[in-house]
């Protein structure tokens, strides 16, 4: 099941948000994390989004897996410019580990879809690290390359920066 989470489910679900989050990036995931990355940290980065949540900045999305728990998330960012309400930025895509290659995330990505047609946002953009689980998912989605920004950011293990890939999406005829 997915749905949106209102402010106060969210609020009620931050430890389940910070799990998955952790777990993705001890998972290799490159969220714009470092490890050590520990639950405390997690909480951090979700209070912040739950502030922008509740400053209608962004829409969360919550991922339930067949047994009930809440095992992945997206963000659809609504904070751009004045000159471009007619986008919003995928955020923070991220499914658990225990729950993957179950279309969780793809049935997170349709529903992020939904809401923003709804919100009368036709363009998406994200970024992706080049090569990685999310890649072909988004490209199976419709999503075309932009573009690959090399040396962009640190995996979270550490080492040599890794290129980003960059995406983008009309969600009907520009």
């Amino acid at each position: 099941m997915i749905r949106i989470l209102t402010p106060p489910e969210a609020e009620a679900a931050i430890n389940d948000l910070a799990e998955i989050l952790r777990d993705c990036v001890e998972g290799g995931a490159m969220v714009n994390f470092m490890l050590p990355y520990n639950h405390t940290d997690a909480l951090g980065f979700w209070r912040k989004a739950l502030a922008a949540q509740q400053r209608g900045e962004l829409v969360l999305f919550g991922g339930y897996d067949a047994d009930g728990h809440l095992s992945g998330t997206v963000s659809l960012g609504l904070d751009v410019p004045p000159n471009q309400p007619h986008r919003a930025e995928v955020k923070k895509m991220l499914v658990h580990r225990r729950a993957r290659r179950q279309g969780l995330a793809r049935r997170l990505m349709l529903a992020l879809h939904g809401e923003a047609r709804r919100l009368n946002r036709h363009l998406l953009v994200l970024d992706t690290g080049q090569h990685s689980e999310a890649e072909p998912l988004y490209q199976a989605l419709g999503y075309s390359l932009l573009g690959v920004m090399p040396a962009y950011s640190l995996p979270p293990q550490g080492g040599a920066p890794q290129p980003c890939s960059f995406y983008y999406k009309f969600l009907d005829a520009p």
